[in-house]
């Protein structure tokens, strides 16, 4: 493999979602990544739920390889620690404790390997009242108070897919927590614990917001702000089709922009910023929205700074004429994913290998690491 983490290795307890995202992230900047997945009379109710797991549609599991270990095995739980002996990392997603009543948690790790860094990743933390509680991406991401800003004022709050607490403050905090220890440990020759909850990293991805609140410039009240779909310069709109564009034009040059192009009379609109003519505006920009298709919007704006864009859905962004001169999608085995980002000048990666497809390669990975098996 190559990339900027190229010569890392690193150990993955298979979990669900944000592990494996942060896995995913590490493998594809050229860490040599092993997932350890349960046999398959000791494999999880997750697994079960998540059928897709391990096969070629598991994008979360591509360029890695499988080692197969029943961690309720004394020999098993030996082979994993000598495996971790020989690790940078090892990442884990279980509840608080769990590791440790296998044998296998930090301290047992750490006084065989210094230099380790183990990554835990949870939705409330390794301590705390709620921290040995069950729950997911909608939950931690309640507790952060994000999710009680998303959506409209006459809708309940609107779960953003489980893109928020799961991967980007969950499975990327982890993935940089990693790499934040693995950059200390070439210093220090120590390695440490790494407490990625993902409760914690929704709110921090949410820090502007909540120093918007806190100079009085953001209110509570769902659906009206300037980032919340209130304001008509920064909403989604129908089109003629029933395709909708995204419009992002805040700044007042980039506004008067949209407004030129889409032959808007701007005498005919309250001043950009006066909130109490936010919601008669967006009925006058929805009007003009409607008389064209989306395809017309997108020959008219697109390219220009008005901040506008079609809203593509999965099958449709991969098509779309700037991802495809970017390459910001590959196609592994059939199936169409995203690239590996960010780019990089002197290391970029390779293409991501294909999911591992469950395919238990334990002798080649100890024979690989030097580990009589």
């Amino acid at each position: 493999m190559s990339g900027p983490l190229a010569g890392l290795r690193v150990i993955e307890m298979l979990g669900l979602g944000p592990g494996p995202f942060a896995a995913m992230m590490l493998a594809d900047m050229g860490a040599e990544v092993v997932r350890v997945q349960r046999r398959a009379d000791t494999a999880s109710a997750a697994q079960q739920v998540f059928p897709l797991l391990g096969s070629r549609y598991d994008v979360l599991g591509r360029s890695r390889r499988v080692i197969t270990l029943d961690l309720k095995s004394p020999q098993d739980q030996a082979t994993l620690l000598a495996l971790s002996d020989k690790a940078d990392a090892l990442i884990e997603g279980f509840r608080p404790g769990v590791m440790e009543k296998l044998g296998l948690g930090p301290e047992v790790c750490l006084q065989r390997n210094p230099r380790l860094v183990y990554g835990r990743m949870t939705g409330w933390g390794q301590n705390g009242p709620l921290a040995h509680s069950a729950g997911h991406d909608i939950n931690y991401l309640a507790l952060s108070g994000m999710l009680q800003a998303m959506g409209r004022p006459d809708s309940p709050p609107a779960p953003p897919l489980n893109l928020v607490a799961d991967f980007g403050g969950g499975g990327m905090l982890l993935a940089f927590g990693v790499v934040c220890a693995l950059l200390e440990a070439r210093q220090s020759g120590q390695g440490q614990v790494v407490d990625a909850a993902m409760t914690e990293g929704s709110a921090l991805l949410g820090a502007m917001l909540y120093g918007f609140q806190a100079a009085g410039a953001w209110s509570l009240q769902r659906g009206s702000n300037l980032l919340d779909g209130a304001a008509h310069f920064y909403d989604t709109y129908v089109c003629a089709d029933h395709r909708y564009m995204a419009v992002g034009a805040i700044e007042p040059a980039f506004y008067q922009q949209l407004l030129q192009l889409a032959g808007i009379d701007v005498s005919q609109l309250p001043a950009q910023f006066d909130r109490a003519g936010w919601a008669a505006a967006k009925q006058q920009l929805a009007q003009v929205f409607a008389t064209k298709t989306q395809a017309q919007w997108c020959e008219l704006l697109e390219g220009s700074d008005a901040c506008c864009a079609p809203v593509l859905d999965m099958q449709s962004a991969p098509l779309h004429s700037h991802a495809k001169a970017r390459s910001s999608f590959v196609e592994l085995d059939g199936v169409v994913q995203p690239a590996p980002a960010p780019r990089f000048s002197r290391t970029q990666p390779d293409v991501p290998a294909q999911s591992a497809h469950q395919n238990d390669e334990s002798a080649a990975i100890l024979r690989d690491w030097g580990i009589a098996s």
